[in-house]
């Protein structure tokens, strides 16, 4: 099979390789998937450069996590029915060398799942870290009919389905960007309310828009470069969950956290419990067949172009999904 691979981490232009790989075959309680795009992600590319403990693991490394396409073989104790079916992967390399960066991969069959008939491919590329990151942080928050919620990043590819996932629950959404663009992304998500938080203050903006009270609850995208805001921005009480941080420490406002007794929740999408896993995916499903959620396709290379796709979305440059499609 043709795919995109590494064996030594670096520059994307310097390590990246695009060649033959063996077609796996599934084992048992595993089914195999003919991709037809991979989904690319920060965390792809933040491996695949090294750094932060992110070493690397094996010798040879196809990267990706996200992706989609048809179910073409299935390993023992897995139905044949399934054969053909559209899907959808989640952790496609979390703990694996072998991502979906190549024209096939094999997964347990728990990994892989259907597609309803009005996604395309690309878009099914992009839920597995984006959407369930964004679906899970917002029931951490316990979102609900009435609650305020701040969207920290609201035009980012979690931001985007965090936006959506909170209106769907019957919450009044703020969202902060950093550029009109990013606003009008944000606006077409669903946010109620839109803050540039280059050109505004955060804390006053919100205050002014909420009868001068703070929110319930925070989506965090960086802990770090946030955190000094929510004594501004939160109500006593109130919850942040956060799912991104951009430096190894970070210093809290402590003090008034613990006055206003806030709740800081902190995950890891690829390693939350299964009954997490199983209603986040549920309540996915459930959207994305009521076809509620906008996806939005940012970038879309050929699967050779790995390289250029890393370097892209390192550089920040593409809003949406970015996205290789593989013959």
């Amino acid at each position: 099979m043709q795919a995109a691979f590494y064996q030594q981490q670096g520059p994307a232009s310097e390590v990246f390789t695009f060649g033959e790989q063996p077609t796996p075959q599934p084992g048992p309680g595993e089914v195999r998937v003919r991709l037809r795009a991979s989904g690319v992600n920060p965390s792809d590319w933040k491996t695949r450069k090294g750094g932060g403990n992110r070493r690397l693991f094996a010798p040879l490394v196809i990267p990706h996590s996200d992706g989609a396409g048809d179910i073409d073989a299935v390993g023992d104790g897995e139905p044949a029915s399934r054969i053909g079916e559209r899907v959808w992967i989640w952790n496609g390399q979390w703990q694996r060398a072998f991502g979906t960066a190549a024209q096939y991969i094999a997964l347990p069959s728990s990994q892989v799942v259907p597609m309803p008939a009005t996604l395309g491919y690309a878009e099914g590329a992009c839920l597995g870290i984006p959407a369930l990151t964004a679906m899970q942080a917002v029931r951490l928050a316990q979102v609900g009919p009435g609650m305020r919620v701040l969207v920290a990043g609201g035009a980012g590819a979690v931001g985007h389905y965090a936006v959506q996932i909170a209106k769907a629950r019957g919450a009044t959404v703020f969202a902060t960007v950093s550029s009109a663009a990013k606003a009008a992304h944000a606006r077409a998500a669903g946010a109620d309310h839109v803050i540039d938080y280059r050109r505004e203050d955060v804390g006053a903006r919100i205050k002014a828009l909420n009868d001068d009270q703070g929110v319930d609850a925070v989506i965090e995208v960086d802990l770090c470069a946030n955190a000094a805001l929510y004594p501004a921005i939160l109500k006593a009480h109130g919850t942040v969950v956060v799912y991104g941080i951009s430096t190894n420490e970070t210093r809290l406002p402590s003090l008034w956290l613990m006055q206003n007794s806030i709740a800081i929740r902190f995950f890891m999408i690829y390693d939350i419990s299964q009954q997490d896993r199983e209603a986040g995916l549920t309540e996915l499903d459930a959207l994305l067949r009521a076809d509620w959620l906008q996806h939005t396709i940012g970038l879309r290379l050929p699967l050779a172009e790995a390289a250029r796709a890393h370097e892209l979305l390192e550089q920040g440059s593409v809003m949406g999904g970015v996205v290789l499609d593989i013959d």
